[in-house]
């Protein structure tokens, strides 16, 4: 593997939703991004919260009820969603769900560095 990318060949496997519970893990953690697998077992909820940077939700694997601001709406694998900092939001998992997560970290263009 290259010092240039990172890959990752398939992204369920790195997440087998649990019979119950949560599983989360980080993938990828640098300056502009940080990205987090989660595997959701039928049923399992994270509670209403809010993220500090723009977050990019996708779906993998599996069915879901998300909160997004005031919005609820039903999503399945293939989803994707882009949340501002600061959006209150959850997710309840209808179906196991396999979810990724990037959360954008702010930088600074190489050519406006100090």
């Amino acid at each position: 593997m290259s010092a240039l990318y990172t890959q990752i060949g398939n992204l369920v496997e790195q997440a087998a939703p649990p019979a119950d519970g949560i599983f989360s893990r980080t993938l990828f953690d640098d300056d502009q991004v940080k990205t987090v697998i989660f595997g959701f077992g039928q049923g399992e909820e994270l509670s209403e919260h809010t993220a500090s940077m723009p977050a990019i939700l996708q779906l993998i694997q599996g069915k879901a009820t998300l909160t997004l601001g005031k919005d609820t709406v039903e999503s399945e694998a293939g989803a994707w969603i882009h949340m501002p900092a600061e959006l209150p939001h959850s997710i309840r998992a209808t179906t196991p769900v396999v979810m990724l997560l990037l959360l954008l970290k702010k930088s600074t263009p190489a050519g406006d560095q100090p």
